[in-house]
């Protein structure tokens, strides 16, 4: 039995996307949808998510990531950086309704390079 262990623990530190993957789904609960434009242009999305739920939101823009931050506050939750390219909306408990907030971008593809403004529209339920 302790054999058994040792290497499902093996086979589990081999894989990080494994992990990477579960501790993402466990953080996020929520759906995310929309188009981002290039560099240098603005676009917007869409989330769902449960009343006290939260929502990691990557910036997807193809390319590299130079710069972020919030540009404008959601008003029925809180937006927090977890890295350069990471946010996380976590909506207010008993909240149900429509949020609205955006995230600054700097970066670089390769078609072009600039600031963007994404700005999401969050439904919770």
């Amino acid at each position: 039995m302790q054999l058994s262990k040792v290497a499902a623990l093996a086979l589990i530190a081999s894989c990080p996307s494994l992990l990477s993957v579960s501790r993402a789904a466990a953080v996020s609960e929520c759906s995310i949808s929309g188009t981002l434009a290039d560099w240098g242009e603005n676009s917007t999305a869409d989330i769902d998510l449960t009343s006290g739920g939260s929502c990691q939101l990557p910036i997807k823009i193809r390319g590299t990531v130079s710069g972020s931050d919030i540009s404008q506050k959601p008003s029925h939750g809180k937006l927090k950086r977890l890295n350069l390219s990471t946010f996380e909306y976590k909506a207010k408990a008993k909240y149900k309704g429509s949020d609205t907030f955006a995230i600054k971008a700097t970066g670089q593809g390769p078609t072009a390079s600039g600031t963007s403004v994404i700005t999401v529209h969050a439904t919770i339920k």
